[in-house]
């Protein structure tokens, strides 16, 4: 393709799109899709063979030869079945078929992925349903073109066993409970309330090279050993900066096929670290936006290798050197195009706007721990609260023109909102910015920033399905419980404000606009009753308190038994991870750093001995060999010690919450202390003998 790129001729031409959908299909079967599509009406199944062909034919003038079911299981990634169109030939002729059915339903070996206990091993049915909501496309890699169906996965009894199926059924919670309140401000237009989500996504590009010769981001996607460079983020040059000919030449493509897929990449810009980056969508359908970063960072993975490059999505890859996150943006909007959070001019007269954000205000107070737990996983235990990413205490930052209103409404009614007015910087020739009203809050977990909040929390490496799901459920319940309310209220506006009034001083301990990253916050959050969750194992018993566990069934989103096997494939997640970074860990430090440190050691032993025999100090060559020796000695202790305690954690018996909590606190514990003597190692051994790429080349070779 030539480097000049039409993206309106080219946006969206993989997708089965609206477009194409009122190209070729039926004008009736048409609307009968959209109708599913736009209301939630329910699928008329005998209209899914005329679908199946229109989108065969589709797919194969675009040069498909097979179709998979695209599904999200609870590993984190998505899962493919391919088959061809190909029927049985007739008079030896191939015959291309691709039926209602085969649309509809597919089958995969339920027992094969994880289910928490749902699925016996020899319970082996589970199926794929069709999600018609995210719209099918074709992708081209080594295999050919494929058509692409997106698909919901459930087990042979009915249980969710993806991540689509939760966030689907909270979508239409969410949707049914704020109908009932913008009904309630006279709003006969709209139909419906869509989740309206963009998903900041970090990364970080390395030589692929030297990738390779790294066992530690083979297997385990993050840095087990490394010692600083001399030079890191400190002087703040990365951030914004010069994109780097070779990372661009990588975006350039990415954005293309994203384009062709219909994903809408926005922005792209170096982060904070060297060989850091991000890469930000559009907002787009709460549905369609988890399929689309699902989509971003499968493209990342595949089209790095183009360039020679490795693309990191490990929240920490590097120890010591800023964290990849993702930054879920949320907001609610109606089918008629209002969007729920938009404060508008004088947001204390905008009393719709006001109870939505009061319903989340209460949500998030009263179910912290069911977002720290949606935005949990190893990967991020090494990057919330470490200065770099929000604190693992749950927030919410509102700014100074909406906390004026709420003290207003606290001590009488609002009558005012504080306007941000222009701003001069000095310079004739530079315009006279519009200033807003609210400085941002960077520290904050959860923030409001103009006419969304901003979920900052959740993993880079992580679907935000979870993240997505657990705020739709929370902010159902509450709207439920004003609907309730404020539907029996004589007079609506007195109801409105005392509603608003009540809710916002019973909830308000969780509203903090001041540095998330003090440790004057940790007491005052702790003085105000807010949990602080400091690692994945600890936050999965969010899944199994009864509250959750109620508000999750009350809505249809999960039940009991779904939840219960969300907690146990949680615990086994941490300890398979852990293990394979143990193991890992003991591997290389036994095959690689150990016998190079040693041989190395020998080398210097033999040159303090040469000195000695011509009479010359070797004082400062004998010193060096202390220290390495000194170190060798702690770090055969440590290899030795995480070998025993990563051999009794595999004969655990018992359930796996205690597997998981021995894995955090002996073998993850030790782990770290191996480390320590090997980082030193590397910065006594010549750089020539050490066995693996340092920091310096990972982060500043491209």
């Amino acid at each position: 393709m030539s480097d000049k790129v039409s993206v309106p001729e080219i946006f969206g031409m993989n997708v089965f799109n609206d477009a194409m959908m009122r190209e070729h299909l039926p004008k009736k079967v048409y609307e009968e899709l959209k109708n599913t599509i736009e209301r939630g009406a329910l699928l008329n199944s005998e209209i899914a063979d005329i679908i199946a062909n229109a989108m065969k034919d589709w797919a194969i003038e675009r040069g498909a030869t097979h179709y998979t079911h695209w599904f999200q299981p609870m590993t984190g990634i998505t899962a493919e079945k391919h088959d061809s169109f190909l029927a049985p030939p007739s008079n030896g002729k191939a015959i291309m078929e691709f039926s209602g059915k085969e649309l509809i339903k597919g089958e995969s070996d339920a027992s094969s992925f994880p289910s928490g206990g749902l699925r016996a091993t020899f319970e082996a049915r589970g199926y794929t349903a069709w999600d018609c909501t995210s719209p099918a496309f074709l992708r081209e890699d080594a295999a050919g073109i494929t058509l692409y169906i997106p698909t919901a996965f459930y087990s042979y009894t009915g249980e969710a066993l993806d991540k689509k199926t939760p966030l689907l059924r909270s979508c239409e919670a969410v949707s049914r409970q704020a109908m009932r309140i913008v009904r309630l401000f006279g709003n006969d237009r709209a139909k419906k309330i869509t989740v309206s989500c963009g998903a900041e996504q970090e990364y970080f590009l390395i030589d692929k090279d030297l990738y390779k010769q790294r066992k530690d981001l083979i297997f385990t996607g993050r840095t087990l050993f490394g010692a600083a460079p001399p030079k890191g983020q400190e002087m703040d040059d990365h951030y914004f900066g010069s994109i780097k000919e070779r990372v661009a030449c990588f975006m350039h493509e990415l954005n293309v096929e994203l384009w062709k897929l219909g994903v809408p990449a926005k922005t792209q810009h170096n982060e904070v670290a060297p060989a850091q980056h991000e890469l930000a969508p559009i907002f787009d359908d709460c549905n369609q936006a988890t399929d689309h970063n699902q989509l971003i960072m499968e493209a990342m993975k595949r089209i790095a290798g183009h360039h020679n490059l490795t693309c990191l999505l490990h929240e920490k890859p590097f120890a010591g050197v800023n964290g990849s996150g993702k930054h879920v943006n949320w907001s609610l909007c109606t089918d008629d195009g209002q969007n729920l959070l938009d404060p508008g001019k004088t947001p204390h007269e905008n009393a719709q706007f006001l109870v939505f954000l009061t319903a989340i205000i209460k949500g998030v107070d009263m179910y912290p721990e069911l977002l720290r737990l949606s935005a949990s996983s190893p990967g991020n235990d090494h990057r919330l609260g470490s200065q770099e990413a929000p604190p693992a205490i749950i927030s919410i930052f509102l700014g100074d023109q909406l906390q004026d209103i709420f003290d207003q409404i606290e001590h009488g009614e609002a009558t005012s909102s504080l306007q941000g007015g222009r701003m001069r910087v000095g310079v004739n020739t530079l315009p006279a910015l519009k200033k807003d009203a609210t400085d941002r809050n960077r520290t904050s977990p959860f923030a409001f920033t103009g006419n969304k909040f901003e979920f900052r929390m959740p993993p880079s490496s992580g679907s935000i399905s979870g993240p997505n799901f657990s705020l739709n459920t929370i902010v159902a319940e509450v709207l439920r419980e004003f609907a309730d309310e404020l539907e029996q209220a004589e007079d609506l506006h007195i109801a409105v404000h005392e509603l608003i009034r009540r809710t916002y001083v019973e909830h308000k301990r969780i509203i903090f606009d001041g540095n998330g990253y003090s440790d004057e916050w940790i007491q005052e959050a702790e003085h105000r009753g807010l949990p602080n969750i400091t690692n994945s194992v600890d936050a999965v018993d969010a899944f199994l308190d009864d509250k959750v566990v109620e508000l999750f069934g009350r809505h249809g989103v999960l039940n009991k038994l779904e939840l219960q096997s969300r907690a146990e494939i949680r615990y086994e997640a941490y300890v398979k991870q852990i293990n394979i970074e143990a193991k890992t860990m003991i591997d290389m430090a036994s095959k690689q750093i150990r016998p190079a440190v040693v041989k190395y050691a020998g080398e210097v032993a033999r040159s303090v001995a040469a000195l000695k025999a011509v009479g010359v100090d070797a004082s400062a060559e004998e010193e060096l060999l202390n220290d390495i020796n000194a170190n060798v000695k702690l770090f055969h202790e440590k290899l030795k010690l995480l070998t025993e305690v990563t051999e009794q954690a595999g004969m655990l018996k018992g359930d796996s919450k205690s597997q998981a909590i021995f894995y955090r606190d002996y073998v993850f514990e030790t782990m770290k202390e191996l480390r320590e003597p090997a980082d030193r190692l590397e910065m006594l051994v010549d750089e020539k003998a050490w066995p693996l790429p340092t920091y310096g080349e990972l982060l500043f070779n491209i």
